[in-house]
């Protein structure tokens, strides 16, 4: 295919962008229309990829390569699999969203349409860059758009919370560039030419002391975007200070560069530090799991109860990737886009009702579904999804790295199932204390349900959150052949040995 559906993807925003600071500020009822129109191109191109992609292929397909600097080693490559797949169309999916969710900004409307296309063409490269100085520049432009995002359309703290969020992503990264240029180094000694590309550094031979060294240069900057427990103290401000748009994305696509890093590179360039601190990630994701969980149930801010979850959520999300198994790696996978979703629907309907009401406090509330029965229905579907109701999206992903953990790590994965009661209680306690009874204050008996704008941000994300429930085969089928080559490589690199995949245990029953 000679059209360049990668290079389209990840500038097609940045043009966007450009576009929307060019629409005329006397006329400000364009900004949210063009924005919408620019943003379902991306979308268009995003599940064209998704249905052209090959299913069973698990190498890099769409692959788009020209040397930036010979001299550095330097390329401008991309490339798709199954592991990014998904998190590119859900990066594509959710910014239209996010747009139809911001009519109610008004000030720089124009600047906040810009800044949110800038993030998604950043993000995209994130996840489709082969080049590791590529990746790094990246993992680093997103940070600008994501810090004013905050800072300017954010709530009463946004500059303490813009600035915490900047200063912890940035520490890391300092870490991360320190890896990579030994990485690089590493390489330029053993293949005799100077190189970021990410296929040249699967060929590098790494001692386990180096190995261990460069799994804690990048994981500290990936535990620090996902956030990963005890780094995760940045992520509750930003989330309750950030916009409506802001919160989705950072929690539906950002976060997931973490876990997307982990997979991508600290599985498949330090195999034997991997194995060898398996045990220990899969501990500290269980923490985060549970110490999560409980903090969300205190919590009186509605949207800082959201924003806990995410910590418990993705806890999984490492559990799956750090079992080494396919089914915890597949699942950790799928659940990527999973938490996308779902945590993306919650902090939506916490937007729609903050526009109406002015506070987050769940005290504040009572009785909504007297009044805004569409709305709580929308709210209880998708927190029953949150929690891994059997039929929904999140119990799929949540399934899968239950079953994929335990035959690692039993002990942790009884634990983490601790996890999904907890999310029942408090997203089933918060909808009892918002949502049930009667509407006993004055502010809350007129309230209008959702109108048409409103269920056309919802219906989207509801069919999918169903869809995946019911039907992940697609998606399996897709990731599945990625995650085998990873644990492959890993067994090839090291004496360890996965444990049998369900296909194995089928093929000894016949």
């Amino acid at each position: 295919m000679d059209f360049p559906i990668l290079s389209s993807l990840v500038w097609l925003p940045v043009a966007s962008a450009a576009i929307v600071v060019g629409l005329p500020r006397r006329r400000p009822e364009l900004v949210i229309p063009v924005a919408f129109g620019l943003s379902l191109i991306t979308l268009g191109l995003a599940g064209f990829l998704v249905v052209d992609f090959t299913a069973g292929d698990p190498g890099f397909q769409f692959v788009e390569r020209t040397s930036i600097s010979a001299d550095l080693g330097i390329d401008y490559h991309l490339g798709v699999d199954g592991i990014s797949l998904f998190m590119v169309a859900l990066t594509a999916f959710l910014l239209p969203l996010s747009i139809l969710a911001s009519t109610s900004v008004e000030h720089r409307s124009k600047e906040l349409m810009a800044s949110l296309f800038l993030l998604e063409g950043a993000l995209i490269g994130v996840f489709l860059a082969l080049d590791l100085a590529l990746f790094f520049v990246f993992f680093e432009v997103l940070l600008v758009p994501m810090y004013f995002i905050i800072g300017l359309w954010g709530g009463e703290r946004r500059l303490e919370a813009a600035l915490k969020f900047f200063l912890y992503t940035a520490l890391g990264s300092a870490f991360l560039l320190a890896g990579i240029v030994f990485l690089s180094a590493q390489a330029n000694d053993q293949l005799g030419n100077i190189t970021f590309n990410y296929l040249d550094m699967l060929d590098v031979e790494l001692s386990r002391t180096a190995q261990f060294w460069l799994f804690g240069a990048f994981g500290i900057a990936f535990a620090i975007k996902v956030p990963l427990f005890p780094f995760h103290t940045w992520l509750p401000d930003a989330h309750t200070e950030a916009p409506t748009a802001g919160s989705v994305i950072l929690a539906g696509v950002l976060l997931k560069m973490g876990t997307y890093g982990f997979v991508r590179f600290n599985l498949n360039l330090f195999p034997e530090a991997t194995v060898e601190l398996a045990g220990f990630m899969a501990a500290l994701a269980v923490v985060g799991i549970l110490y999560g969980a409980a903090v969300a149930i205190v919590q009186p801010d509605l949207k800082r109860l959201v924003a806990y979850s995410s910590v418990s959520h993705l806890g999984f999300v490492v559990l799956g990737i750090f079992a080494l198994t396919s089914q915890g790696l597949e699942g950790g996978v799928l659940q990527m886009v999973n938490h996308g979703l779902t945590t993306g629907a919650l902090f939506l309907l916490v937007g729609m009702i903050y526009e109406r009401r002015h506070t987050r406090r769940i005290a504040d509330y009572g009785g909504l579904q007297k009044v805004m029965p569409w709305f709580a229905g929308f709210f209880l579907l998708t927190a029953f999804a949150s929690i891994g109701l059997p039929g929904l999206n999140g119990f799929v992903g949540e399934f899968l790295i239950l079953l994929g953990s335990y035959s690692r790590h039993p002990i942790l994965a009884v634990l983490a199932a601790f996890g999904v009661v907890l999310a029942a209680v408090y997203l089933l306690w918060a909808y009892e204390r918002v949502f049930t009874g009667e509407p006993d204050r004055e502010e809350n008996q007129n309230l209008r349900d959702i109108g048409l704008r409103e269920v056309g941000i919802l219906v989207p994300i509801t069919a999918l959150i169903i869809f995946l429930g019911v039907y992940p085969k697609p998606a399996l089928e897709r990731i599945e052949p990625a995650v085998e080559r990873v644990l492959e490589r890993i067994e090839q690199r090291t004496d360890f040995e996965s444990p049998l995949r369900l296909d194995d245990i089928a093929e000894e029953i016949r």
